[in-house]
Formats: structure tokens, sequence, C-alpha cells
């Protein structure tokens, strides 16, 4: 397969990098003693099927290994209906209602932390009310926020991870997650013998999302660990479609079963270039219509997507 800087680019993709960005990246690769010369995303072009607020972490990694990113945004996010419920549903939380809160993604992070505001925030981290999420991104972001994480995996990012460590039994739980969200999370906490409330805490829409209905929270750098703005290419589905079409997208990444969709529903089931899910969730459902999976980041850190990036374009 010929390498993205050996064909002709689209206007404005990929997008150069600015001189800010440039010195970032080339003090990143001193960091990780990544010879310039010998890049091993050198000249790939890797698609993000996120918007530019959640991808800017990934796309500077990946521009640090030598690929050119460009955005898809297929998913975003809007606020439920009546926010109340789950605010309630947090000062139950509060009061001694629930033992465990389980924060099933990090979605649902910025989702509680815009219905709650700030002093019911500082209530929640101050409750005796424990907490556990799916995997290590998630947790370091609860506990950035000032949220004691009592459980989480660590080598991997999902619902079984969690299931797998899981060992209490007759404890009220309270899951707040995403209106599509599966049920292997609950129900697994049920058959463990828990009562689980679940809430939903968000839409999962196309993109993009209504302006009056989209989250609108972002968590800062100081949380995230992403890095200063990093430039990008957004692309459109047409144009996309046109990009794999003609071999011009080495890889496409996806983050969640509902962006494997997306990709299907968007670009088709045929993909030329590489197709990388994040998460065993994701590749399942992603080799359930049709796609060929090439690699699974077990972990969605950006360095963990990167990995699984290189293992796709070099097995």
């Amino acid at each position: 397969m010929p390498t993205s800087a050996e064909r002709p680019s689209a206007e404005g993709f990929p997008q150069a990098s600015t001189d800010q960005e440039e010195r970032e990246i080339r003090a990143e690769r001193e960091r990780l003693g990544l010879d310039p010369e010998r890049l091993p995303l050198a000249g790939r072009t890797v698609l993000l099927t996120r918007s530019p607020d959640r991808a800017q972490a990934m796309n500077q990694a990946l521009k640090v290994h030598g690929a050119q990113p460009a955005l898809l945004p297929l998913i975003d996010f809007e606020a439920v209906d009546e926010p109340s419920v789950v605010v309630d549903a947090v000062d139950r939380a509060i009061a001694g209602e629930y033992d465990w809160l389980v924060v099933s993604s990090i979605t649902t992070v910025r989702a509680l932390v815009q219905y709650a505001g700030s002093e019911r925030w500082k209530a929640l981290t101050e409750a005796a009310v424990r907490v556990a999420t799916i995997g290590p991104t998630s947790r370091v972001i609860l506990e950035r926020l000032g949220l004691a994480v009592t459980l989480a995996p660590e080598d991997q990012q999902s619902a079984e991870g969690l299931l797998a460590l899981w060992t209490g039994q007759g404890h009220r739980i309270l899951l707040p997650q995403a209106d599509i969200a599966g049920t292997v999370l609950s129900e697994g906490l049920r058959a463990a013998g828990n009562t689980v409330d679940t809430v939903t805490a968000y839409h999962t829409v196309d993109a993009p999302a209504r302006p009056e209905r989209r989250l609108t929270i972002e968590l800062g750098r100081s949380v995230t660990g992403a890095p200063k703005a990093s430039s990008y290419a957004v692309l459109s589905p047409e144009q996309a479609r046109e990009a794999d079409a003609h071999g011009r997208l080495d890889a496409v990444v996806a983050a969640s079963p509902s962006a494997a969709r997306a990709v299907v529903e968007r670009l088709g089931d045929a993909l030329q270039a590489r197709f990388v899910a994040i998460g065993p969730s994701t590749a399942a459902e992603a080799e359930r219509l049709g796609l060929t999976v090439a690699a699974v980041a077990t972990t969605p850190t950006p360095q963990g997507i990167v990995d699984a990036v290189i293992a796709a374009l070099h097995d």
C-alpha cells in the first residue's frame, strides 16, 4: 500500500501543523526517543471519527509518530430532556442512598459535571459513596476532578473489565449512562447480586448535535491531559468516502460501538483503509457489521491508539 505522502491530497487535507505545534511535536519525539527519519507512521493518513474537541490528544499523538490525521465527526452528544432526574439521583448518592456510583464513560463524566454544578459536584467528592469506573482513562479524569475511585480495571477500558474485578453483592448501585448503552454492565452487576438503578445521562446522536441541546461542558486540559490546540483537517462523509475509495486513507479509528455503526452508515462496510477499534465492544460491533478489524486498542489512551494503528499498518 503506498503511503499518503505519495498520493495527491484534497484541498485542505491534510492540514499542515503550526510552527508552535511543530516545536511541541519535536520535543515530544525527543522525549520518546523517536528518530524523526524513521517514524513508524510516516506519511500515513489516519481518520479519527471524532469531533475536534474530543480528538486533540489523539490527533497530536499521531502526528508525533509521523501520521497525517484527519477528523470525521460522526456522533455527538446531547443533554437529556430532564436533567433534574440525573441531579436527583446524584443528590441521593450524596445523601448515602447508594453504596456505589459506577461511571460508564468519559462522556458520562461530562454530563454529570454539567448537570451537577460546582457546589453539588464538590458535595459528591466528599460523600461516602464509593466510585467505580470502566478503565484507567476515566479513573484519571475522575480523580483529577476530585472524585476518588475505588475500583477500575488497569489494563482495559470496558464494562467486561470492571465486571471481572467486581466482588461485592447486596449493594445499591447508581449507573448513569448513555441512552443507547448496552446491558452488559447493568445486567452483570445485577447478576452479581446487586440492585442497579440506571439513569440516562445523555443522548448519542448523529453529528452535529443541536446547538441548544449539545453537551456544553468541556473538561479542561489539566483534567484530560490534552495538548494545546492542535491543527487538524475536518472531512465531510463525502470527502472521507472519496478518500477511501481512492486509497488515500490508511486507517480509520472508531472509539465506540455507535461510532462503528456510524462508519458503516456513512462510509460503507467495504473500507479499503484498515479499521482500528478502541476496545473489545467496538471491535465486536464492527465485526458484526461486516468490517474487518485490523487491530484493537485495549486502552483508549493516545499511546494505546497509536500502538494499535501501528500494529494495523505493519502486520
